[in-house]
């Protein structure tokens, strides 16, 4: 029996989820079950890679959500409103909702997840984290017996092609990025991508799945890549590390009332070049999950485009067209909303987490000073992995320090002592290493 599909926007993904249900020679058998009812658009005139028919068409996405013929919303449109209006008015219909929009689960999962419960139907959103890569559902089932310590990821094809032309070309941040908007690997406006909004929203899905508790978004520590200089880079290869944009959650331990304490941000880090993630390289993402017993897994694959995001999208529908047929279509349903809720979650106090660092210092070539800066970190009891001096573009030295793990107030405070000194010009970069 066929299940009516109602599309809410027809864009690269949009475009892309029609374009499978309307070829399903080859594919999974109920993919010819799930047919297209509705479909809303912005423009009913404007140029589509796929044609469909007219009478399909809408520009109000709310009669799409309200069709009888529409038994499941697919929300592809994107951004805050009205996207999280209409999947609540799916919702609240009874109606399962598949979204690929992290911003929307990252923000408002709590208040979706609890409409999702009130009336017994699925909210699945396997494409708004790593595009084509399965990883949402493999952290709720497959890994479900696991105590996860360690999530971390390069979840941002953009940046993560970006660094990887500066690296290998050793060209500017500003050149790079030109060439990725007019590649349509970065949006005329960039910075949800190279500011890092876009991987805190999809760390904070993550985490919660990880973790079974709603982190708050708004305060994940973030910072992206359009600060970083080549220089750094250059200077991180000669150490033998390589730079890319991670987005981490990290278990720190418990609460007496057992809330869980994390750690999660999002920020430019020096990787070894032995590291899984360090070889991900142009628009790929790859995920590390850390976990006992399992230990290590990794999933890798384009993170971004029109094929893989369609592809977790219909995965998404089939499950629920497969529970459906088993079911029956009346059956009411427990969510599986990603970011649904277990137990309770904070995140920890910033001065309180452990990180190994890179920092460059800009310095008077003069006796003494790395001697200072060594020194300064001793006080705090900062541990030296090493101290290396570069030649600088101007006058002066360039100095470069990579410490051990140490407590973030500790190495702040060595920072501040450092810079007491005139000799110290300036901090001129200050990553995380791992």
């Amino acid at each position: 029996m066929a299940i009516g599909i109602g599309l809410l926007g027809l864009g690269t993904v949009g475009a892309g989820v029609a374009q499978i249900l309307a070829s399903p020679e080859g594919r999974h058998p109920l993919v010819r079950e799930l047919q297209l009812r509705r479909v809303a658009v912005r423009d009913l005139g404007r140029p589509r890679p796929i044609e469909l028919p007219a009478a399909l068409l809408s520009t109000d996405p709310a009669a799409v959500v309200a069709d009888p013929a529409v038994e499941i919303v697919v929300e592809v449109m994107g951004g805050l409103e009205p996207a999280r209006s209409l999947i609540l008015a799916a919702i609240a219909a009874g109606k399962p909702v598949v979204t690929a929009n992290k911003a929307v689960i990252a923000r408002h999962g709590a208040e979706i997840a609890a409409a999702a419960a009130e009336k017994g139907v699925y909210v699945l959103m396997e494409a708004a984290v790593g595009g084509g890569i399965p990883i949402l559902e493999p952290l709720k089932q497959s890994l479900g017996a696991n105590r996860i310590e360690r999530v971390s990821g390069i979840i941002n094809g953009t940046t993560n092609y970006i660094l990887s032309r500066m690296a290998e070309e050793g060209a500017s941040y500003g050149a790079v990025l030109a060439d990725a908007q007019a590649l349509g690997y970065a949006e005329a406006d960039p910075a949800a991508d190279v500011q890092g909004g876009d991987a805190a929203d999809k760390i904070a899905i993550l985490a919660g799945l990880a973790y079974g508790g709603l982190v708050d978004r708004q305060a994940i520590p973030t910072e992206g890549i359009d600060q970083l200089q080549t220089r750094d880079i250059d200077y991180a290869r000669e150490l033998g590390f390589s730079v890319k944009l991670l987005a981490v959650a990290q278990r720190q331990g418990s609460d007496p009332d057992g809330t869980e304490v994390l750690d999660v941000r999002v920020h430019p880090t020096l990787l070894p070049k032995d590291h899984p993630l360090a070889g991900v390289n142009g628009v790929n993402n790859a995920i590390l999950v850390e976990g006992e017993p399992v230990g290590r897994v990794m999933f890798y694959g384009p993170g971004a485009g029109a094929g893989p995001t369609a592809s977790a999208v219909v995965a998404d529908i089939l499950n629920i067209a497969a529970i459906r047929q088993v079911a029956g279509p009346s059956t009411q349903l427990d969510p599986l909303l990603a970011a649904g809720s277990w137990r309770q979650c904070r995140l920890v106090d910033s001065g309180l987490t452990h990180h190994r660092n890179y920092v460059r210092f800009q310095a008077a070539d003069l006796p003494g000073v790395i001697g200072h800066i060594g020194s300064c970190f001793g006080a705090e009891e900062v541990s030296l992995q090493s101290i290396v001096q570069f030649e600088s573009e101007g006058p002066g030295a360039e100095i470069v320090v990579i410490t051990h793990a140490v407590e973030e107030a500790r190495f702040r405070r060595a920072l501040g002592a450092i810079l007491a000194r005139p000799e110290v010009e300036a901090i001129t970069s200050c990553l995380r290493t791992l």
